[in-house]
């Protein structure tokens, strides 16, 4: 096998992969995890070195300095790397677990919700009217937050239809909570409990929010793989456009010019455009399939 071979085996569906992962970091991911990759190292152990990285990238933005703007762009540098690799290994090696990806999902929310107290601390001190900085991070931050869920709603749907034999939001997610049934009878692993159980009630909330209508391709409806794809390759691509790789790497640039305002106002003011732009344009693809299905 060819060590572009195995670099394509390591990433996920590409239609799914955000642009500077592919070319960027996941290549800077795939270096590392082939270093590493004959060690004991653990796709989990990865996940919770990147998440103490991406913490501490959190308190380097709380002292609200440019210089430690500067240390922790970096270090959120080293937490997105590493945040590529703990995937890439677990496909590599075919260790993967379900507990493993709520874990790494886990992180990336823990991650993000820390940089936004991180930034606002920040931001406030250096401020003489500190609330409105708080309310520009909060805003930005809860935009964040229903973005991302949008994303990883898409996501997950399109590869439930293209590769999954077992459906992520459907009989996937049952065994997520027998799992976590049996977890519960279990003495002691409380952080798994915390983990998965906060998983369950994100996932509840996401399907409620997105929930489809009777006979729509979120429903229990057979489509080819074939003919969703087609539909909906373009729009999914750009639905990775709001995702955390792309808002991180802006982060970091306004990090660099010391803007961090342009960075709160671009997730708030043109993240939301964009997202209620590709949610108008979804339920155009959507309801094109869903009369399709029909005929």
């Amino acid at each position: 096998m060819t060590l572009f071979q195995e670099y394509k085996n390591s990433l996920k569906k590409i239609d799914v992969e955000e642009i500077l992962d592919l070319v960027f970091y996941r290549p800077l991911a795939f270096l590392f995890v082939k270093a590493v990759y004959r060690t004991r190292i653990t796709p989990n152990q990865i996940t919770v070195l990147s998440l103490i990285f991406g913490l501490m990238a959190a308190v380097g933005y709380s002292f609200g300095t440019h210089a430690a703007y500067l240390i922790g762009s970096a270090l959120c540098l080293l937490y997105n790397v590493l945040d590529c690799s703990d995937g890439q290994l677990a496909r590599l090696k075919k260790n993967g677990t379900a507990a493993g990806r709520i874990l790494d999902g886990a992180s990336d929310y823990i991650v993000t919700m820390a940089l936004y107290f991180g930034i606002g601390f920040g931001f406030a001190s250096r401020s003489p009217h500190p609330w409105r900085m708080w309310l520009l991070a909060w805003a930005a931050g809860f935009s964040n937050a229903i973005q991302s869920g949008l994303l990883d709603y898409y996501r997950t749907r399109y590869l439930d239809h293209v590769i999954h034999p077992v459906s992520i939001l459907g009989e996937g997610l049952k065994e997520v909570e027998e799992a976590y049934e049996r977890l519960k009878m279990a003495k002691g692993r409380h952080f798994e409990k915390v983990i998965i159980g906060g998983y369950l009630k994100y996932s509840a909330l996401q399907r409620g929010i997105n929930r489809p209508a009777a006979g729509s391709v979120g429903a229990a409806v057979t489509i080819p793989a074939e003919e969703y794809t087609g539909k909906n390759r373009r729009i999914m691509r750009l639905w990775t456009f709001l995702g955390p790789t792309t808002q991180l790497t802006f982060l970091m640039a306004m990090s660099i010019i010391d803007r961090l305002d342009i960075y709160l106002i671009g997730i708030f003011a043109g993240g939301n455009l964009i997202a209620i732009l590709l949610y108008a344009l979804q339920h155009r693809v959507d309801i094109a399939l869903q009369l399709k299905t029909r005929r």
